[in-house]
């Protein structure tokens, strides 16, 4: 009896506000593990050491609770890629920056990571994961227009390299997700090198080496 009051004095110590970054905790960790689907409010709350109208009280539902985990993450994430593309820097520097501020957001935000890439995969052409993607590649898209004219390379296919540069970042942090090897610093060092050292000595006018041949079912390469 005594230590269920107890329990119940540690409950009322909390704020409204601090109850509700408890519970977003608690249902990003399991939202993570889980999934929507496979997750419950009555194991949010039970983790959480509350009732289940305490969840409702605060988010109406699992739906509004996982719309906020949601909302919270990619805001996190979003305000990070920003920053670190809109802090001065040499276009390399930036690059580098940029590679590793996803790297440890997925190493300190691991939950969240999973919530946004699990329900709304990098590779999934909707969903709110898709349109982040999308905001980042508009803001690499005006760099990349701005280091393009300065050195005599058309600027209207920035939209282009700035995609090819986003998904290459993303889908990396989506596989160091599970993998965790190398270490941070050095998965970055490979993708800058990978970027950069393809970027530095762009064609003004690509062209493939060969032309396109039909290479039937049987042909070898």
């Amino acid at each position: 009896m005594v230590a269920t009051q107890q329990g119940l004095n540690q409950r009322t110590r909390m704020t409204a506000g601090e109850r509700r970054e408890q519970l977003l905790t608690v249902a990003c960790s399991l939202f993570g593990e889980r999934g929507f689907e496979g997750t419950s409010i009555e194991e949010i709350a039970a983790r959480a050491g509350v009732s289940k109208p305490v969840v409702y009280e605060h988010f109406g539902g699992k739906e509004g609770l996982y719309a906020v985990v949601v909302d919270r993450e990619l805001t996190a994430l979003l305000a990070s890629l920003t920053s670190s593309l809109r802090s001065p820097g040499h276009p390399r520097a930036i690059v580098e920056r940029t590679a590793l501020v996803l790297l440890e957001y997925i190493e300190e935000h691991e939950d969240g990571f999973r919530v946004l890439v699990r329900d709304s995969p990098v590779a999934e052409a909707t969903g709110p994961f898709h349109s982040m993607l999308g905001d980042v590649a508009g803001n690499v898209e005006e760099l990349l227009g701005e280091q393009f004219a300065r050195r005599n390379l058309d600027p209207g296919t920035a939209q282009i390299y700035a995609q090819m540069l986003v998904g290459m970042i993303a889908f990396t942090g989506q596989w160091w997700l599970e993998e965790r090897t190398p270490d941070k610093r050095t998965v970055a060092a490979h993708l800058t090198n990978l970027a950069w050292n393809g970027l530095r000595s762009m064609e003004r006018t690509p062209v493939l080496s060969e032309p396109l041949h039909d290479a039937g079912p049987h042909q070898a390469f």
